[in-house]
């Protein structure tokens, strides 16, 4: 991806990236909605219902599950129940274990799998002013180094005050081995609104290392805007939602506009 031209890059992913995850099912009749991971922090699963058309709000919150996840190495864990539809167990992944929920609920059961992958390795994050035709806009520019010798796909997910801002997810089939770039857009210069950085702005960052799987079913979600459907299916039963168990490296840090170089 570092070979192309610059400005080729920069429409694409202006295009490919998003400013958050907000999942709208296009359907009408309830359905249980399904996010799950293992990571080298522990294992969560969050369990919603969507609610009818006519009803004005958004999801309830789940708490009669039974959720179990087991691995390829042996391993069961329960995951106990929290509060606000949130299910947790202490018990961390293994990168190169296949990981299994299983999900009983109100007489129907659930399951999906997922590979927990290796750690990433961030190289550089930074803040450019980039020219696009005639106007400047504010990016900015994260370089990772991917994962040698094996397929890998990427989760990128970034936050503003404590507030999901902006997320994408990339593929390693163009640059196998080498450092990838990634690029999100904010605003044009001079731009007033809501969106654009401000001063002092806290932001913070992850880069997570998932499987195909997962991959998969992220990028459909991109493509939801466009195509007026649902993500593709990663769980067995009829629910809605995924499962990825992952490897992740996060980085913090403040906006200040005197940080911002300008691209070459």
């Amino acid at each position: 991806m570092r070979n192309l031209p610059l400005l080729f890059i920069l429409i694409g992913l202006l295009c490919s990236c998003e400013k958050e995850i907000a999942i709208d099912y296009h359907q009408v009749d309830p359905l249980y909605v399904v996010e799950a991971s293992v990571s080298d922090e522990g294992m969560t699963a969050r369990i919603t219902q969507t609610c009818d058309m006519n009803d004005n709000t958004t999801s309830s919150h789940i708490s009669q599950a039974t959720v179990t996840i087991s691995g390829s190495d042996g391993t069961t864990t329960a995951l106990r129940y929290t509060k606000n539809g949130y299910y947790k167990a202490d018990a961390t992944g293994t990168p190169g274990v296949t990981y299994r929920i299983d999900i009983d609920l109100d007489g129907q059961h659930f399951s999906s799998t997922s590979t927990m992958q290796k750690k990433p390795q961030l190289n550089k994050f930074r803040f450019l002013w980039k020219k696009i035709m005639t106007e400047r806009f504010l990016m900015s520019e994260l370089l990772f180094q991917d994962i040698p010798n094996e397929a890998n796909w990427y989760f990128i997910h970034l936050y503003r005050n404590n507030i999901a801002y902006r997320w994408s997810v990339c593929r390693d089939d163009m640059d196998p081995n080498k450092e990838l770039q990634q690029f999100f857009s904010f605003d044009r210069e001079g731009s007033t609104g809501d969106d654009m950085l401000q001063e002092g702005d806290r932001l913070h960052l992850e880069i997570r290392a998932i499987d195909q799987r997962a991959y998969d079913y992220l990028y459909s979600m991109q493509l939801m805007e466009n195509t007026g459907t649902n993500p593709i299916q990663n769980f067995t039963g009829g629910c809605l939602g995924y499962f990825s168990a992952y490897s992740q490296v996060s980085y913090d840090c403040v906006y200040h506009a005197t940080d911002v170089e300008e691209a070459e």
